[in-house]
């Protein structure tokens, strides 16, 4: 009678495991689609087995297992910040590629190329009114070349900061919805495993924008670390970033008005700038702070555009006030054609061509010499086109060629930028499906073991209404 006693116990036992893993099992293909899930595992351990001690065997249900690994979770993470960073990069660095025409049918080259045309034209009828006028209008074409080129690098310095800005709200943000997260765990629910898929999924989301190091706690919070040190979350605390414009003391600035450089701080007022170099955030520093201003200027260096400006604006400037009008006694100097901004770095923007100033008639095209050549400044002018001397040069080069390779700068950047981008989506994409292997809810998995579990627990059911019967019968024997 005792046996038939123990047996129909281990067997209720193994029917509640039983029903625990259908569960289970149940709860893995209702979150199968579920940002952050993993499939989770019902823990099956045997019962002592003593009959001479009354232990009748059997099975209980243990603990609910995770499938959820670190390293997995990690790897994604690390691929999504640099998959963040690709995208923008590309984004960013197609808007400067934007900026500079490389056909050669418009912008800055394209005026350049008519300019000394015109100068060429001048040198042919150096007294022609006509010429003279056209060297003005093509000249006032170069300077509105050079704003507008100017003003789209402006445009793009204006649309990285307001991006960044938002994408800081957004990493204060996601912080703030961890920390209500975090809250929850502390209060009981950290082994919930809907709150686990929360926080998961929204580590997930946050690696787009930054680098960090997440740190998962015994009591299912977890803190994270932005750049694997600045502390963003620590429990149920927040630590909020944000990024203003500045320039820092070291090392001195060389330009004071050049363009403010866009700095990220801690909550303590630490510039972290320099650590945060990956993810959209990073990305959005490096084009605003190195990038933009390797073309528009900062406060240590004019910036490419501007030093095309102002070397080409000095030596036509240079070439034309060494002429002379006429050759009238006393003789007049010619007037400069070019004007622009005292601060080197706003030379692109502010280049200009005084209307008012610069007169048909005040274009010295004789060249004093000894001797003196009547057309000697237009044909020095229309040199330019190639240069011969290091004094019609800049770095080497032609100031169409110097163009050129500011062009060939960006677009080069983009390219590899592009490049980085396929490689990361392939990249992500590998880490996404190895954590699925790992750790991902397979419903054909699932519906094994629901097929495996629902059998088991139906062939106890009948050992139970067995054992019932037999139980009833000895019974009814004893009464006997």
């Amino acid at each position: 009678m005792s046996n038939l006693l123990n047996s129909l116990l281990s067997s209720a036992s193994a029917l509640g495991a039983y029903d625990q893993v259908l569960q289970v099992t149940q709860n893995n293909v209702a979150n199968a689609s579920t940002p952050g899930f993993v499939k989770h595992r019902q823990t099956l351990l045997a019962m002592p087995f003593d009959p001479a001690g009354g232990l009748g065997g059997g099975v209980r249900a243990g603990e609910v297992q995770s499938a959820r690994s670190s390293y997995a979770d990690q790897a994604v993470r690390r691929q999504i910040v640099l998959l963040g960073q690709a995208e923008h990069d590309v984004g960013s660095l197609a808007a400067v590629q934007s900026a500079f025409d490389i056909t050669g049918e418009s912008g800055i080259p394209a005026t350049l190329n008519r300019l000394f045309e015109s100068f060429s034209a001048w040198a042919q009828t150096p007294g022609n009114v006509l010429s003279r006028q056209n060297v003005i209008e093509r000249a006032a074409d170069v300077a509105s070349a050079f704003q507008q080129t100017a003003g789209n690098l402006a445009q793009t310095v204006q649309d990285t900061e307001h991006t960044a800005g938002e994408t800081v709200d957004t990493i204060n943000t996601l912080a703030g919805q961890l920390q209500t997260l975090n809250l929850l765990a502390r209060q009981g629910a950290g082994n919930d495993a809907g709150l686990d898929a929360q926080i998961h999924s929204t580590l997930d989301e946050l690696a787009q924008y930054v680098s960090f190091t997440a740190l998962e706690q015994d009591d299912g919070s977890v803190s994270v670390l932005l750049n694997g040190q600045t502390p963003l979350l620590l429990g149920d605390e927040q630590y909020t970033i944000c990024c203003k414009l500045g320039q820092p003391d070291s090392p001195p600035p060389v330009y004071g008005e050049a363009l403010p450089s866009l700095r990220l701080f801690d909550s303590n007022g630490s510039d972290i700038t320099a650590a945060t170099t990956t993810g959209k955030l990073g990305s959005l520093l490096d084009v605003r702070n190195r990038v933009l201003p390797s073309y528009l200027g900062d406060a240590w260096q004019q910036g490419d555009l501007n030093k095309l400006a102002t070397d080409f604006a000095d030596r036509v400037n240079g070439l034309l006030t060494s002429g002379v009008v006429s050759d009238d006694l006393p003789p007049q100097a010619g007037v400069a054609l070019f004007t622009y901004d005292a601060n080197p770095t706003a030379a692109a923007r502010s280049l200009t061509v005084d209307r008012s100033a610069v007169k048909p008639e005040l274009l010295g095209a004789i060249q004093t010499g000894p001797p003196p050549v009547s057309n000697g400044i237009p044909l020095a002018l229309s040199q330019l086109a190639n240069p011969s001397s290091a004094a019609d040069q800049i770095g080497g080069a032609s100031y169409t060629q110097f163009y050129g390779e500011l062009a060939s700068r960006a677009g080069s950047e983009w390219n590899e930028a592009n490049g980085r981008l396929a490689v990361q989506q392939s990249a992500v994409a590998q880490t996404k499906n190895l954590r699925q292997q790992m750790a991902g809810v397979s419903l054909d998995e699932e519906a094994t073991i629901l097929i495996q579990f629902q059998r088991a627990y139906e062939a106890n059911s009948r050992l139970i209404s067995v054992l019932n019967e037999l139980t009833e019968d000895a019974i009814n024997i004893l009464q006997r």
